[in-house]
């Protein structure tokens, strides 16, 4: 594998999309060429438009693997653009869902740090459906793909762009991946227990890891 580099850096703004349940979505991603900069919630000109369910500082960036891109436009039949998935970094290089939770990247000045996963939902269906792919069973399908793309916190703020090095500094051995993270809320409950290790696990999956160890416990009594 050639050494990881972002291959694009892509932002978004609140639009009218009549497919999401609000009626409204910065879904749509696009390619900026140039510095952004980075911020404690996210890329400068990037927007959230359900701010419910998505954007925090637990949320502030999305990366996507380029390969796992050409993979589904394989299996789709049809191009998938860099940013279409909604992702601020399409990394080339990088196997994205095998970062650990607390691993932390170097890319330009800005300091990245894994912390969450991406969990499929309508929205996200009726963008493939806008964009002409298949939507057949899309959120079953990309949950039992496992290979989510990862959320990152911005740890130290700074200037990124097209063409910089993604340079892992931090990488905390704990074995707990990006992949592991994803099929412990989706597919595979029984791995919830595992993210406990995790220092700084966000709170959602922190509390349902704690929830079944509990009931597991429970059960063994």
């Amino acid at each position: 594998m050639s050494d990881p580099v972002v291959l694009s850096v892509n932002v978004g703004r609140v639009k009218e999309q009549v497919f999401t349940v609000l009626g409204r979505s910065a879904i749509d991603k696009r390619p900026l060429s140039g510095p952004v900069r980075s911020t404690p919630l996210g890329l400068i000109g990037d927007e959230v438009g359900d701010v419910k369910h998505h954007g925090g500082p637990d949320q502030a960036v999305y990366a996507y693997a380029r390969e796992e891109l050409d993979w589904w436009s394989a299996e789709l039949g049809g191009e998938i653009r860099d940013g279409e998935f909604a992702e601020n970094l399409t990394t080339l290089g990088l196997d994205v869902d095998a970062a650990e939770l607390g691993e932390r990247w170097r890319i330009g000045t800005t300091l990245l740090e894994v912390a969450s996963v991406r969990i499929p939902c309508n929205d996200f269906k009726g963008w493939m459906g806008r964009n002409g792919h298949p939507t057949k069973a899309w959120v079953r399908r990309f949950a039992e793909r496992g290979r989510p793309g990862a959320y990152l916190r911005v740890l130290e703020t700074g200037v990124l762009q097209q063409g910089d090095a993604v340079d892992v500094v931090r990488r905390p051995g704990h074995g707990v991946t990006v992949a592991t993270m994803f099929a412990a809320l989706t597919t595979r409950r029984e791995l919830l227990p595992e993210l406990l290790v995790v220092e700084g696990l966000v709170e959602e999956a922190r509390l349902a890891a704690e929830a079944y160890a509990g009931a597991d416990t429970g059960a063994r009594k």
